[in-house]
């Protein structure tokens, strides 16, 4: 592809955005980006936009698989990868047109002041993220070259660990409760109900005292039979977890975030009448729906949009209430405190649900059929299955009630039923994975429709057993 601009001509137009940037007040890592060509950006897509991670095979088979669909004109690739570190760094495709480069540039500014502004991103230490990533990295290569350990031992301790490792708190801006706190919560709650002094013993030695979130680190903690460098590993796991947490939380509103500065910023340069025709294009890619999925670009725009037009209608109304200056404070704030779940809570009403043609599908039939649309009588129902698909709201809550609860160091296990049924096979796999770090029997306990469901994994494999809820002699047994 022949380019119409050279190095010279980004860093002028880079001078200009962050002028208004500037301008806009928006508060900002200091900002670094780096030109790569597409297969230092499949590289990057692939290793979760890190320059510095450690190795492993799944890493590799998505970088071909991601680079097999690119060569056949299946699957393009990004206009940009942004990291959430100080200084925030960015890949800027080198073939991309001017017009992209300078979009790419103003949008990458909008995530930028999202990281380093928003309340989910306060725990990731962006300053240390690069050294923190490396290092990783090098710990992890130490123990492959190390003889008596070896890549294989190291994978399977991997394979197991990336499996579960968003089985962790899900809010870090909550903090747990002290071992102390937990011990005199639950004995007050024992003596209340009246339990006996052996019970109320009994108790005191119960662990965990509260349903455990962090699997990984509960293993890690109480599993005596693990390695120091297994326990290396997963915490190296869990702590890379930790930090894509908030992108997964957040990926709705910092999108919306993004699309709703780059616009603003593109609007105020003045751009060339060529390039300002190319961006319009551009943008209207970027934030149109996909018919049958989700385009986080799309809704989140439209809620930042729907925020300022509601805040001016109310300044038209009350005109010394709220002036344009204020409604942009008024955004910022909501961009520090929000995540994809409350932002749609708060600001997701019935008319921007229709505008985006929102709906919930059912399988009937093997076919798919609209059940509920955005009308007055359903779509809060609509509004409420979108809060609760999108980020780790996707993921089936698991947490560890006791981790001795058989005399033998049995793990037990309950997954939160919010009216989604925990799929046979997920379970399956989850307790193979909890095996091979816990070393010993396993136990997992769902709630489906009609029934209780309990499975369990040791030494011989898996085995489910189901009592009916409305039916107990119903209750039946198989074993894989």
């Amino acid at each position: 592809m022949v380019r119409n601009y050279n190095l010279q001509d980004l860093e002028k137009w880079e001078e200009r955005i962050f002028e208004k940037v500037q301008e806009f007040g928006l508060d900002c890592y200091p900002q670094e980006f780096e030109i790569c060509d597409h297969i230092q950006m499949l590289g990057m897509m692939t290793y979760h936009g890190m320059p510095s991670h450690y190795p492993h095979w799944s890493f590799g088979k998505s970088f071909e698989r991601t680079k097999t669909l690119y060569d056949y004109g299946v699957q393009g690739i990004p206009y940009e990868m942004v990291i959430n570190s100080n200084p925030c760094i960015a890949g800027l495709m080198r073939d991309n047109s001017l017009c992209l480069q300078i979009l790419t540039m103003a949008h990458v500014y909008g995530h930028n002041d999202f990281f380093k502004n928003n309340f989910t991103f306060s725990h990731t230490r962006a300053d240390r993220t690069i050294a923190r990533f490396k290092a990783h990295a090098d710990r992890i290569r130490s123990y492959i070259e190390d003889p008596s350990i070896g890549l294989k031992a190291v994978e399977r301790i991997l394979d197991a660990a990336h499996s579960l490792s968003f089985q962790c708190r899900r809010n870090q801006a909550v903090k747990a409760r002290s071992g102390e706190q937990q011990l005199s919560r639950a004995l007050k709650a024992a003596e209340e109900s009246g339990n006996s002094e052996q019970e109320i013993e009994k108790i005191s030695h119960k662990f965990p005292l509260e349903p455990e979130e962090n699997i990984l680190l509960f293993i890690r903690d109480h599993n005596a039979r693990l390695t120091e460098w297994e326990k290396d590993l997963l915490t190296i796991v869990h702590e890379e977890a930790l930090y894509f947490q908030p992108q997964m939380e957040t990926k709705i509103i910092n999108e919306g975030w993004a699309c709703y500065w780059h616009r603003e910023i593109m609007n105020s340069l003045e751009l060339p009448t060529d390039i300002h025709m190319e961006f319009l294009v551009r943008h209207n890619q970027v934030v149109r729906p996909i018919p049958g999925d989700i385009n986080p670009y799309n809704i989140g725009l439209a809620l930042w949009d729907r925020i300022e037009e509601k805040e001016l209608g109310k300044a038209r109304d009350h005109a010394h209430d709220r002036q344009p200056a204020n409604i942009r404070e008024l955004m910022f704030e909501i961009r520090e405190v929000d995540r994809d779940t409350s932002f749609i809570r708060r600001f997701m009403d019935r008319e921007t649900m229709e505008k985006l043609d929102l709906f919930q599908a059912e399988v009937q039939q093997n076919d798919w059929i609209v059940s509920k649309t955005a009308n007055e009588e359903s779509w809060q129902d609509v509004k409420n299955l979108l809060i609760n698909s999108i980020g780790l709201g996707a993921i089936p809550r698991i947490s560890i009630v006791d981790g001795d609860c058989d005399g033998a160091r049995t793990l037990k296990l309950v997954h939160e039923f919010d009216g989604r049924e925990l799929e046979a096979s997920y379970a399956e796999k989850t307790l193979e994975h909890l095996y091979t770090l816990w070393g010993r029997k396993v136990l997992l306990e769902t709630r489906m429709k009609n029934s209780v469901a309990r499975y369990s994994f040791d030494d011989t494999g898996l085995t489910m057993t189901a009592e009916m809820n409305e039916d107990p002699a119903r209750a039946y047994f198989s074993h894989w």
